[in-house]
């Protein structure tokens, strides 16, 4: 057991982000109460599911890790195939777990829905494309979903609604320029991305529409008076890193240049739950 290499399969810091999304989105929900329970509960059940994500991945993605990333714990053979299994069905397991214990119906079918996504995504819709493309996106969406399930808030609140767009369309944006950087690997497992079936160029402008689309979004509680100051000043820096990253897609779209967009895309992702945890408060 390499319990180095099993934290770097399952990427922690990644799943506590999506821990914090449910938490984020339990408060925006306006609950009726706000149960500590409730919220450790929602944060596990993000951080678990979302490790089960991470394995699934690699384990199907190893052809195309040999080529793109053969560092990754997998390939590199520091964590064997059945190791890998072993650890998607105990992180899938404590993870509906924790959902189960939230005694909610419809948090336990949310959470077991962003669980299926995951496995539909790598066994199937990764091939697609774009259609796997916005399967990544929503499992970005959905824990801000899940925390106003789990704490029996609104989920259908115009705030709430706004952040999960938010999420999803930088999510598009990162996925569309991720099969950029990743077109020579991607071949390995005939995944047809847009940068494969339409040219890097066409995938570009893609990524950096969807990058736009996220910044509109996130202004729209500023423009309908939903936000907080918090929110209205912060959103600024994330907003102004999307908008340059969309230039830097257009402007160089090689896979290197999509190599570190995609990686200037995930702290900007970052921030903006940073801002959306302020947005909460």
């Amino acid at each position: 057991m390499n319990l180095r290499a099993e934290l770097e399969l399952v990427r922690p810091v990644n799943c506590a982000m999506i821990g914090f999304a449910v938490v984020v989105g339990a408060y925006v929900s306006k609950p009726p109460a706000v149960s500590p329970v409730q919220l450790t509960l929602g944060f596990l059940t993000g951080f678990f599911i979302c490790a089960y994500s991470m394995v699934v991945n690699d384990r199907y993605d190893l052809e195309v890790d040999k080529v793109n990333q053969p560092g990754r714990p997998i390939p590199s053979g520091r964590v064997s195939a059945s190791e890998a299994a072993a650890m998607s069905y105990v992180t899938l397991g404590v993870g509906l777990a924790f959902a189960a214990l939230s005694f909610d119906l419809l948090a336990l079918l949310i959470a077991a829905a962003y669980a299926l996504l995951s496995w539909l995504y790598n066994a199937r819709a990764k091939k697609t494309g774009f259609a796997g493309n916005l399967i990544v996106a929503s499992s970005l969406a959905i824990p801000f979903i899940y925390g106003g399930a789990v704490m029996g808030g609104s989920i259908g609140g115009s705030l709430l609604l706004m952040m999960a767009l938010t999420a999803f369309f930088s999510g598009v944006g990162r996925e569309v320029v991720k099969g950029m950087a990743d077109v020579d690997g991607d071949a390995k497992r005939d995944i047809n991305s847009i940068a494969r079936s339409r040219g890097q160029a066409f995938a570009a402008w893609v990524g950096a529409a969807f990058f736009v689309f996220a910044v509109f979004t996130s202004w729209v509680p500023l423009l309908t008076g939903l936000a907080n100051g918090i929110y209205t000043i912060g959103v600024v820096v994330p907003d102004a890193i999307f908008l340059f990253l969309a230039a830097a897609i257009v402007a160089r779209h090689d896979p290197s240049g999509a190599h570190r967009v995609k990686n200037i895309a995930l702290a900007g992702m970052t921030l903006g739950l940073l801002v959306f945890i302020g947005g909460a408060l």
